[in-house]
């Protein structure tokens, strides 16, 4: 009988819990949380103490993920980890108890021992699957999706969830989730439209389109002997002035890796740059390629689907077909009242 468990932990973490091999949550105010009274109240009281809440309502949601935290998850229990910096769902299995770690850099110092089954890019798991994982609270049980992650890492999906368990949240968080679902809901859309609709080769004229909805010229080069160059992208109208562009296009949802961002590198010349766009992520080799080739720039899914957005209006009708949008607004929870 297995405990679906989902946890958020910021984007800046980035993979450092899954090299570690962990699941971690914050409140560092409070110190070891394994010291804290085997009952909700004692947490709630600790709460009280440690932080000035604007809401009361928070109090009591907080300390249920505290207490479920330390009292109520158990080894061998599953946890899906939604990593946001890299469009990732990870899998794994709780190996031990609570541990505290005062020193962790991402002030997350409540920790739990994780075994990592698996990665697997967001677009392996349905939108319905993606919404309940995008849950309001830092820790949430899974409860209507739970078999389709465990079949993913090939558990038998005979689950066990107590019903005295609840997902509590409180109405800001609540409503900052709505915002977050949303922006959510529409990458996860865009991409799989991309993925699904196109073929690699249509993918490289949509990224040519979207260069041009940006004011470059740009041509997709013949399909086979490119040299690992799919576009070629200039701001005039001959192709004759640097910059010049080579853009490689790789229409997956995982990560591309090293190896095949240097293919593009080495294809660059005098006053030319790269570019890699794919519908996924990169892993952290091809990031640190980046950051110290200044005339290479890697497009994430994510990114390009921040592209898509901006340049929405200019796109062709054919595109917009494919990517029906409308514009909605939400609550911005980034921005602080003056």
């Amino acid at each position: 009988m297995t405990t679906v468990w989902g946890i958020h932990m910021g984007e800046h973490v980035g993979d450092r819990p899954l090299d570690g091999n962990y699941v971690a949550i914050g409140w560092p105010e409070l110190g070891d949380i394994r010291n804290i009274a085997d009952n909700r109240d004692a947490f709630k009281t600790k709460l009280k103490a440690a932080i000035k809440y604007k809401s009361e309502g928070a109090i009591p949601v907080h300390a249920g993920v505290l207490y479920r935290f330390v009292h109520v998850m158990k080894s061998g229990d599953l946890v899906v980890f939604p990593s946001k910096h890299d469009r990732s769902v990870n899998i794994g299995r709780f190996t031990g108890e609570a541990e505290y770690e005062p020193a962790d850099a991402d002030h997350y110092p409540n920790h739990r021992s994780v075994q990592w089954l698996g990665k697997y890019p967001r677009s392996d798991f349905s939108q319905s699957a993606l919404y309940e994982i995008g849950s309001a609270l830092t820790l949430f049980m899974v409860k209507t999706h739970a078999s389709e992650f465990l079949s993913k890492v090939g558990v038998a999906p005979t689950i066990s969830t107590p019903t005295s368990e609840e997902n509590e949240t409180d109405d800001e968080t609540a409503i900052a989730t709505v915002s977050q679902r949303a922006e959510e809901t529409t990458s996860d859309f865009i991409i799989r439209r991309l993925s699904e609709g196109l073929n690699g080769y249509q993918f490289e004229e949509f990224i040519a389109h979207i260069l041009e909805c940006m004011g470059y010229t740009a041509r997709v080069t013949q399909k086979s002997g490119d040299g690992g160059v799919d576009i070629i992208a200039h701001l005039d109208a001959l192709g004759f002035q640097p910059p010049i562009i080579k853009v490689q296009c790789k229409k997956i949802t995982g990560q591309s890796g090293a190896p095949e961002v240097n293919q593009l590198l080495g294809t660059l010349g005098e006053g030319e740059y790269g570019l890699f766009v794919n519908l996924g992520s990169f892993t952290r080799q091809a990031n640190d390629l980046e950051r110290t080739r200044p005339k290479l720039r890697l497009i994430d899914g994510e990114q390009l689907v921040a592209f898509v957005l901006m340049y929405y209006s200019k796109i062709s009708p054919r595109y917009r077909s494919l990517l029906p949008l409308k514009q909605i607004y939400v609550p911005d929870f980034g921005v602080t009242s003056q």
